[in-house]
């Protein structure tokens, strides 16, 4: 009779307890909810909403007791220009926000989504025909890739294990003026890029499509990610392309020799206009998205370091 009542407790509270520090898709939607809300106009790079945003992950970090690995606390301070459109600020200051999970690993796998978006519509890139004035919430550029972040943040160091890789959580800023918070910081970085063992990126990932399936790019950047990905699957579809370079936080660190993923759920009519709004974003896709990055991660943690290969 115990072991019948062993049996039954561990059949009941065992899925519990992994439901509970799995990616959930309410806490996805809270997120995004906040970031891309009216109040946040934007998060346009400088702004004081952009503050708020890079303060809102920096409490998550600390919530979730990751370690400061910015240069003030979370934070690493870096001076971004606007190029794209002449405006009297183009000169802005922002920060990349970084916390650390110390695992007590050689190596170290970054994970990371920008934070920042196109404001009120006036440091250029907008497809909305007078943008100017006019707030881009930008809930699935890029609010859909930071909820992705600190679900990834929350699952890691809350699942009682420890991993063999530490991680390094980065929430850029000035992604949107051109990746400039994630070149800074690869030419400034918190940690060795010698001890990184690979960057996964996530960008735009809250407008699944069941007929497309999200992207994953980065698949050529280390030879082993074939062997990582065999067996794979979850409650998305999903496709694998080579190209380690592009237009997100990923190609920087490709341009160091570090081997990369991109996730994306791909383009829409709403991309960089004031319509990308946050009742758009599919939580529930997205959670079995980050679902589908985990075992990648965790398939990934069983192997070596990962070797870089570069994309030709």
């Amino acid at each position: 009779m115990k072991t019948v009542l062993i049996c039954l407790l561990s059949f009941f509270t065992t899925p519990l307890f992994a439901q509970g520090i799995r990616p959930d898709p309410e806490r996805i939607a809270k997120h995004v909810n906040k970031l891309a809300s009216d109040k946040m106009k934007g998060r346009g790079t400088g702004s004081r909403e952009n503050k708020k945003a890079s303060e809102y992950v920096a409490r998550a970090f600390k919530k979730y007791s990751l370690a400061p690995r910015g240069t003030t606390g979370y934070y690493q301070p870096f001076t971004a220009k606007i190029r794209r459109v002449v405006v009297p600020d183009s000169i802005r200051e922002t920060r990349n926000v970084i916390g650390f999970l110390d695992n007590q690993a050689p190596y170290t796998i970054i994970i990371g989504a920008h934070f920042d978006h196109l404001g009120m519509g006036m440091q250029g890139s907008s497809k909305a025909e007078k943008p100017e004035g006019q707030i881009h919430n930008g809930a699935d550029d890029n609010a859909s890739g930071v909820a992705g972040l600190l679900e990834l943040a929350r699952y890691f160091s809350e699942n009682g294990v420890k991993e063999s890789c530490n991680f390094l959580f980065i929430a850029f800023g000035a992604e949107e003026l051109g990746l400039v918070g994630s070149r800074y910081f690869v030419n400034n970085p918190t940690i060795p890029l010698n001890q990184v063992n690979f960057m996964s990126n996530m960008d735009m990932i809250g407008r699944y499509d069941p007929a497309r399936g999200v992207g994953i790019g980065g698949f050529g950047t280390a030879s082993e990610w074939p062997a990582v990905f065999e067996g794979v699957k979850g409650d998305a579809k999903f496709f694998t392309d080579k190209a380690g370079s592009g237009g997100s936080d990923h190609g920087s660190f490709y341009t160091k020799n570090i081997p990369v993923l991109f996730f994306h759920t791909g383009g829409h009519d709403d991309y960089h206009k004031p319509t990308d709004d946050p009742a758009k974003v599919d939580s529930k896709a997205e959670a079995a998205i980050l679902n589908i990055e985990i075992a990648i991660i965790e398939n990934a943690m069983k192997l070596p370091r990962l070797t870089f290969s570069e994309v030709k």
